[in-house]
């Protein structure tokens, strides 16, 4: 009789179930008939969803993305809001990018739009923002006077404090890319991470800065996104944007909080623009070729879609995780 070993047969058995769960899941697409692009997704609950994107566009969704209310922001409809920060479903901030860079605040679903921040400064460029609490919130965006711009709130995005950080010196051959509004995340002690691309890759925080291991031959390379979870654990994806099937140097996983990086074990299949954590071991990565999941914290990736998507979020208050992308295309992660 065949001697089996116990480990051997448990580590086959978690392959087969991981193979199981990531086959059995799929992106169900709820819109994809708004000819715009949302790079902007907040996803507060199940069911209030809110994007923002080209043409001065702002969705919003209170039953789940069933039904969608579309806006046009007034005197706004040449811009694109790379980024949205929703707290509920009256209550959003929104970022503008280039120059002039402005953020605006609504307190009524969209009705109205309030400027509460205004930066006509050359070269301003803002890329993403986050918030630990509907108070607390931070912004980043590209060199400004030899440093990466960074601002805060602590009313909601109501008012804008800008912040000299020391780890964020930087030349024009390094910003920050505004693909999907989450090249940067916040914690509720204060303390920051974000990463950058270009001729340079690094993660930037108020302790450090790490030179980032991708490819940083060209403009179109590096970090686009990041993900951080309990333990020190993070993941960073990116890649080449403009060869955006190639699939080496693209993701780059920290059990440590940032200070040492190693490459996934299978990598998603592409450049990614997107990357969320969706529980303590799964997360999600997206990018112009498509979607992928990890079930172990980004060690190995399974493709389960080829749909083209920008960014990726998991409900602030909830479990659903939705997406968004070019052509009005919104999706949600389904079994």
């Amino acid at each position: 009789m065949r001697a089996y070993n116990l480990k051997s047969i448990c580590l086959q058995l978690t392959l087969w179930f991981s193979a199981f769960t990531a086959g059995a899941q799929h992106i169900e697409i709820l819109h994809s008939d708004k000819a715009v692009s949302l790079r902007g997704l907040s996803v507060v609950t199940d069911n209030v969803i809110w994007v923002s994107g080209s043409k001065g566009t702002v969705g919003r969704s209170t039953d789940g993305g069933k039904n969608w209310e579309w806006m046009t922001v007034p005197g706004y409809e040449a811009r694109d809001f790379r980024d949205v920060e929703a707290f509920n479903d009256k209550v959003a901030v929104i970022i503008a990018i280039a120059t002039p860079a402005h953020i605006l605040r609504t307190t009524d679903g969209g009705k109205t739009w309030n400027l509460t921040y205004e930066n006509k400064g050359k070269g301003m460029f803002l890329d993403a923002m986050d918030f630990t609490t509907r108070e607390n919130g931070i912004v980043v965006g590209d060199v400004s006077n030899g440093h990466l711009f960074i601002a805060r709130t602590r009313d909601g995005g109501a008012t804008w404090s800008e912040s000299v950080e020391p780890y964020a010196t930087a030349d024009s051959t390094e910003g920050c890319f505004a693909s999907s509004g989450t090249n940067i995340r916040l914690s509720k002690d204060g303390s920051y991470f974000f990463v950058t691309g270009g001729r340079k890759s690094r993660i930037v925080s108020n302790r450090a800065a790490v030179v980032l291991p991708f490819d940083d031959s060209k403009s179109s390379t590096g970090a686009n996104s990041i993900a951080v979870a309990k333990g020190g654990r993070m993941i960073v994806v990116g890649g080449d944007f403009a060869a955006d099937t190639v699939r080496s140097r693209n993701c780059f996983i920290s059990n440590d909080g940032g200070s040492n990086w190693i490459m996934p074990k299978i990598s998603p299949y592409g450049y990614r623009s997107c990357v969320e954590f969706v529980t303590g071991e799964q997360a999600i990565a997206c990018g112009l070729n498509g979607v992928d999941v990890s079930y172990d914290a980004g060690i190995t990736w399974r493709s389960v879609s080829n749909e083209s998507f920008h960014a990726c979020r998991k409900a602030k208050k909830g479990t659903a995780v939705y997406l968004s992308g070019n052509n009005g295309r919104i999706g949600k992660l389904v079994k």
